[in-house]
């Protein structure tokens, strides 16, 4: 018998630290999921809490933003999923047992539990910690899933490691577009006007969102994450002003051959839906390639050559 599985992925635009308003945008979401028949909604990169503004909170603000994953705001999202038996993937700022921080995204199953994963290449704060492992998990859908926050999924190995690790489907948060790449054939600003007078111009805001600000800079990378490691993709995004950024949107889902399923046009919130054809994983050209790894040759792969950097000078130095 094939294998199925409908997921559901959202952009929206967040506020900054309003929960509640967030909160309200995720129930909105996923009760849109679920009357629609999805079995996962994937929300964006830190969707409750803000994102942009956190780089510039001090220590008391950043840690008052923060919350356990057993704190008010994550437990409103477990307590959904269980009311609509979907699971719920949201990203949130966690403050664990020992007082660390961590950009987290936590997948909350319908039966009551959930998976977390925190961001392995975390930059937004000097006191946000990088996680330290891959999250890949079995699900009630006789499915493997796996998830990526933001910048790991731009880090080759990372994708590779969690189709390794047997994961069929990678969740994708993310809040990009618009950031402002030092590198000359990366991303630039948006200007916030665009944004600001968009429904005097729509057009002009639309061709940047499907410009090389936007889906041009995803189309670069993203299917060929899909197709060389076999994965079907869930990227969900942010969209609107995010502080001095334009983030562009483009939930989308791809194939396991890197092909684009369903995609969102839209300039605002929005959703859109997908079929995961799952038997397509096995006879992907992913799969059958990466049978053919050559493991004893990829020990300078894990070597530390000396020239490595910390996530948060790579992010904001030169060639970012």
């Amino acid at each position: 018998m094939s294998r199925s599985l409908r997921v559901a992925t959202v952009q929206f635009q967040h506020l900054a630290a309003d929960k509640d308003y967030n909160l309200g945008r995720i129930e909105h979401f996923a009760r849109m999921a679920a009357a629609a028949g999805a079995q996962i909604a994937c929300l964006p990169e830190m969707c409750i809490s803000g994102y942009w503004h956190v780089p510039g909170l001090d220590r008391e603000h950043l840690y008052g933003l923060a919350e356990p994953v057993d704190g008010p705001s994550v437990s409103f999202v477990a307590e959904l999923a269980r009311d609509l038996g979907i699971a719920i993937g949201v990203g949130w700022l966690e403050r664990d047992a020992n007082d660390t921080l961590y950009n987290a995204y936590r997948l909350c199953m319908p039966d009551g539990s959930g998976h977390t994963h925190r961001k392995l290449h975390a930059f937004e704060h000097p006191l946000i910690s990088s996680g330290e492992g891959y999250t890949v998990f079995d699900t009630p859908w006789d499915v493997r899933v796996g998830m990526l926050i933001c910048w790991d999924n731009n880090l080759i190995e990372n994708p590779r490691a969690t189709a390794l690790a047997g994961a069929e489907v990678l969740l994708a948060p993310h809040q990009t577009g618009g950031t402002d790449s030092l590198s000359p054939k990366g991303m630039k600003h948006i200007p916030l006007s665009y944004w600001e007078e968009r429904e005097q111009d729509p057009e002009r805001l639309r061709r940047e969102f499907q410009g090389l600000n936007g889906r041009g800079w995803l189309m670069r990378w993203l299917p060929a994450r899909a197709h060389d490691n076999g994965l079907f993709i869930v990227f969900s995004n942010g969209v609107g002003r995010d502080e001095d950024e334009v983030r562009t949107g483009n939930a989308m889902i791809l194939d396991s051959y890197g092909d684009v399923l369903t995609e969102s046009r839209s300039i605002g919130d929005d959703m859109v839906m997908a079929n995961l054809e799952l038997d397509a994983v096995e006879t992907s050209s992913g799969r059958r390639l990466m049978r053919g790894r050559r493991s004893d040759l990829y020990r300078p792969l894990a070597e530390t050559r000396g020239t490595e950097l910390s996530p948060r000078a790579t992010r904001f130095g030169p060639g970012n």
